[in-house]
Formats: structure tokens, C-alpha cells, sequence
């Protein structure tokens, strides 16, 4: 299976890893969401037959994260792009966690699956 690197061009299969679902991608605020839907994104994961949105790491490249659209029945890929593009048009950066995870320090409001890493 061939996937077009948005940066590099066409590139074997074979140079990736597979991760899963893209969802991966909007992960709860570790700071805000109650130990129900932390669980629900860490353990609970769809199955489905037909287009996927799928996270592959560019191992054997760049090191890139991709999320690739692919048809789990035929194998045809129809979009790929880089990660960092999708969660940003999504709202997600390092530096929004890092602000949320500052005000949460500072109010002493993080919820128990954090409480042992609150700052002193």
C-alpha cells in the first residue's frame, strides 16, 4: 500500500506505523473531563467497515504523524494529512494544554485522575 506523504510524496507502507483511530486526536482535557469520559477515550474504540480516519506515525521518514482516510474494505486511500494540521483546525495545540494545565495549578481545581501532580 502506497501513502502519498503530504511533505514527501508517495512512500511504502511498510515506512509507517499504524496507531488507529484518529479520534486519538481529540482526546478530553486531561484537566477538565470527570474519570468516565477519560475511560471512555482511552478504552472504547469503533470498529467500523468502510472510510476511517487513521493515525500513522512516519517511522522509517520524517517521524511525522499523519491522519490517512482509507477504506478498511478496499484499502483506498483518499486523504492524507499531517496531524498537527487536523488538530489545529480542531482547536488543539501544546499551548492551549499548557495554558489549561497553568489555571488549573493555579485554582486547584484538577480533577482526581491528576491530583497527585498538582504543583505545590
Amino acid at each position: 500500500m502506497i501513502i502519498e506523504h503530504p511533505l514527501l510524496g508517495p512512500r511504502d507502507a511498510a515506512e509507517f506505523v499504524y496507531l488507529g483511530d484518529a479520534a486519538m486526536i481529540d482526546r478530553p482535557d486531561g484537566m477538565t473531563a470527570d474519570d468516565a469520559k477519560m475511560h471512555d477515550y482511552m478504552y472504547l474504540r469503533d470498529n467500523p467497515a468502510g472510510d476511517t480516519r487513521e493515525l500513522w506515525y512516519h517511522e522509517q521518514g520524517d517521524r511525522s504523524w499523519l491522519v490517512v482516510t482509507r477504506n478498511t474494505i478496499t484499502h483506498e486511500i483518499t486523504r492524507v494529512e499531517l496531524a498537527r494540521d487536523v488538530a489545529r483546525r480542531a482547536g488543539r495545540s501544546r499551548s492551549a494544554s499548557r495554558t489549561a494545565l497553568k489555571a488549573a495549578r493555579q485554582t486547584n481545581s484538577m480533577p482526581c485522575h491528576f491530583a497527585g501532580m498538582a504543583a505545590t
